[in-house]
């Protein structure tokens, strides 16, 4: 899944988004205000690290500007703002979760994993879905309780379909959160990585609605 970190401080958004790949997401990063409201407001992105004091335009501004024009990806603002009212007015304005720093990244991690989940209507980082639970903090897929080997790209696949349970996603969608904007790919990659899982976990697991997409049926997945 992609998330986009919108932080100046090079040093520390190449550390989140080193942390954030091991963990199994897709990290796009902008260091400036201006670039990262725009590519917010017209790429899709799971999940957004935001820090408040960005040049060009501060996160805060960003913030509002997304929420008004209706673009509900989860946000975890990073601030190094103490005031409480200010971390106030950041919930308020659409965020939902703060880290001050200096953080732990291992919490931020924690954290994105966390609105990830309950933007998609999961209580716990264990997602259950039939006989098939996605560990989404140990990154493991078990089925009938049996642990199944995945590669970082087919927990992709799994992981996304799962946060989008009972939804036809398209080819085009899957693409869009599954890699960064600048990876090659073939025309036909995401087919075949529909045909590695479910070599692994069963046909049943991923069904096709031919001409529209993939589906994860929660209840008899």
């Amino acid at each position: 899944m992609r998330v986009l970190i919108a932080e100046d401080d090079d040093r520390l958004a190449r550390t989140l988004s080193a942390a954030l790949e091991a963990a199994g997401f897709v990290p796009e990063v902008e260091h400036d205000g201006e670039n990262a409201w725009f590519r917010g407001d017209t790429e899709v992105f799971d999940a957004v690290i935001l820090d408040l004091g960005l040049p060009t335009i501060d996160g805060l501004t960003i913030l509002k500007r997304w929420r008004k024009n209706m673009r509900t990806a989860p946000v975890l603002i990073l601030t190094a703002r103490g005031n409480w009212d200010e971390r106030v007015e950041g919930i308020e304005a659409g965020a939902d979760d703060y880290v001050a720093k200096p953080f732990r990244i291992e919490e931020v991690i924690a954290r994105v994993r966390a609105i990830i989940r309950r933007a998609s209507g999961f209580a716990s980082s264990r997602l259950e879905l039939g006989d098939l639970v996605l560990d989404t903090r140990a990154m493991q897929v078990t089925r009938d309780g049996v642990p199944v080997g995945l590669t970082p790209q087919e927990y992709r696949l799994v992981a996304y379909l799962a946060h989008q349970r009972g939804r036809v996603v398209s080819q085009m969608e899957i693409t869009e959160h599954l890699y960064a904007q600048d990876f090659e790919r073939e025309s036909n990659s995401i087919e075949v990585l529909v045909g590695r899982v479910r070599k692994k976990l069963g046909n049943d697991f991923i069904k096709t609605r031919r001409g529209f997409g993939y589906l994860l049926d929660g209840d008899d997945a």
